[in-house]
């Protein structure tokens, strides 16, 4: 084991690699309540997201390990499964197409992780558009929130209003957001975990949560019948380039972060970064093939770090107890049915997702734009795939009329002509 993982050469043992390894899963097992949860809402049978999602993040925590020797797990990203439940709702397909577009985006990756074609795209695509990209989607992933906990509310007049809040489901949302903050300000291991476990016992006092059983043999993971053809047919050419393009940044991105705070990186270069990001990739394809949205590396995963884990072996722990969640089913399914349990995850989760609006430079109007217009759109449109359009269309538009169209990549004048003529042809629905 010394051998696979170099454990000497890192100065770590096994027993703080499991310390790590049980830190970064507490911090991030609220996925595995939350995916099912949003998921479902969009006709994914339960039993299959659920298995889906320890699957994926299970093979690509576990390539990441064996592979990499990188101390990062992943998982079904937060952010891409809301957006594949709006995909549903709003372009009036099934969810077997949207699978689809999963499918395409997890192959397009695998083929990007082998060429340098993902540096490119990375590079050329610049900071704002990047930062603009993440905080939409984490305004996007908090109004989810807000609207499951019943604080928002559909209105005629304003589109949407505040909601009653003598509801005791939105009582009780509140009462879990209350908890989880100060679990959050103060530090605790698995806070949003843990806030959800409280909520949980609140929600069942007040005769709102109910279930069955609390552990049970696991359901039986099947592969779904991914409809391709659907999604050339209906034209989701965008929603799978939102799908690879917000993997690829969060995957490199948290990558970059973790390795940085584990001190891995070498003259801004990360070693092994190739199998790293082909983990995320498998992840990705796989899980579409079960039942679930995109997979990324998860930035808890820095909590891992921080309680000393320095190799693969902090993963394959990780995904070891990824494993042992399939027991808890009931549970969980019962959890992910009160939306006033799981709404505080999503909104706190949001906040975490706008640390990059202090990176935007504000003061350039033509930077700060596209931004805005990303983080307003995403949200309010529902869609993350409009909000990357919007963001590609504006950015080379404001620079090349500002003089400064040199300093736009070629790539990005292509890409928002393509933006520019999907949405005036063929807009969604």
């Amino acid at each position: 084991m010394n051998k696979l993982f170099k454990l000497k050469e890192n100065n770590t043992d096994v027993k703080t690699e499991f310390l790590a390894g049980s830190t970064t899963f507490l911090t991030m097992v609220y996925i595995v309540v939350l995916n099912p949860a949003i998921l479902s809402s969009a006709g994914v049978p339960f039993d299959q997201v659920f298995m889906a999602t320890i699957i994926a993040a299970v093979i690509g925590t576990l390539c990441m390990g064996l592979f990499a020797n990188y101390p990062i797990a992943i998982a079904p990203g937060m952010g891409l499964n809301a957006y594949f439940a709006s995909v549903v709702a709003t372009q009036g397909v099934t969810y077997q197409v949207v699978l689809g577009t999963v499918f395409l985006a997890g192959i397009l990756f695998v083929l990007l992780s082998l060429t340098q074609l993902r540096e490119t795209l990375i590079k050329a695509i610049p900071p704002s558009l990047k930062f603009g990209i993440t905080s939409g989607i984490g305004l996007f992933i908090a109004f989810l929130g807000l609207k499951s906990a019943g604080i928002v509310v559909p209105n005629e007049e304003t589109m949407v209003a505040l909601g009653d809040l003598h509801n005791p489901a939105t009582l009780l949302a509140l009462a879990g957001l209350f908890i989880t903050l100060i679990l959050m300000v103060r530090n605790v291991k698995g806070a949003l975990f843990i806030g959800m476990l409280i909520t949980g016992i609140i929600g069942f006092i007040m005769g709102q949560l109910h279930f069955e059983g609390v552990v049970s043999t696991p359901p039986t993971p099947v592969f779904f019948d991914l409809d391709i053809g659907g999604v050339f047919s209906n034209g989701l050419y965008t929603v799978v380039f939102a799908f690879l393009l917000v993997t690829i940044f969060d995957t490199t991105g948290t990558m970059i972060g973790v390795a940085e705070q584990a001190g891995y990186m070498k003259n801004g270069h990360l070693p092994r970064a190739k199998p790293a990001l082909l983990a995320d990739a498998t992840a990705t394809t796989v899980g579409s093939m079960f039942g679930t949205s995109p997979s990324t590396a998860y930035v808890e995963s820095t909590s891992g770090v921080a309680a000393g884990g320095r190799t693969g072996l902090t993963s394959i722990f990780v995904a070891g107890f990824f494993l042992l969640a399939i027991f808890f089913s009931p549970l969980i399914e019962a959890i992910s049915d009160v939306g006033a349990i799981t709404a505080p995850v999503l909104i706190i989760v949001g906040c975490f997702m706008m640390e990059g609006l202090a990176r935007i430079d504000w003061k350039t109007f033509d930077d700060a734009f596209p931004a805005f217009a990303i983080i307003l759109t995403m949200p309010l449109t529902s869609s993350i795939a409009t909000g990357i359009a919007v963001g590609f269309i504006t950015y080379p538009l404001m620079k090349l009329v500002n003089g400064k169209g040199k300093d736009v990549h070629w790539i990005l004048y292509v890409f928002g002509v393509i933006f520019a003529l999907q949405m005036a042809f063929f807009p969604a629905h």
